[in-house]
């Protein structure tokens, strides 16, 4: 199952209802098959601007994350109630991508330009697409012509 991450912005709420509303949540991610990895609090804060949301204007939301586990199926099931709960604010599911391992290329990092490799290679490049001298095959040692 993929990884996913939901990021909630609920209404001004007291503490017991504000339970409440991330209970429910969290019992709907689990009815639809998911895994909760991981849930954060990240505080109230005010909105970057006013958010009118189920016929309300709101200036300050509670933000919180919620990392879980389910199938891609589902995430429209789950995007769809949360659109109908009218103490979420905002709500965005995104896909958490593993990230690249990439090696540790440091030794090479530090050796003199003329050592690396992908110099190395830029330098080869370039010697290809070098035109050649003209050879004139005139048997003098100079070029009898002005250039």
């Amino acid at each position: 199952m993929p990884s996913y991450e939901l990021a909630l912005v609920l209404r001004q709420l007291t503490r017991p209802e504000l339970i409440s509303v991330i209970k429910r949540t969290a019992e709907s991610i689990l009815d639809k098959g998911g895994v909760i990895r991981k849930l954060e609090n990240l505080g109230t804060r005010a909105l970057p601007y006013k958010v009118s949301e189920h016929g309300v204007v709101h200036r300050e939301g509670t933000h919180f994350t919620i990392a879980f586990d389910t199938a891609p199926t589902r995430i429209a099931d789950l995007k769809e109630e949360f659109g109908r709960d009218i103490d979420i604010v905002r709500r965005y599911i995104f896909k958490v991508e593993e990230p690249e391992v990439k090696p540790c290329t440091l030794h090479e990092e530090m050796l003199p330009p003329a050592y690396r490799k992908d110099v190395q290679e830029i330098v080869a490049a370039a010697q290809k697409k070098q035109k050649k001298k003209y050879n004139y095959n005139s048997g003098l040692d100079y070029y009898p012509f002005q250039k």
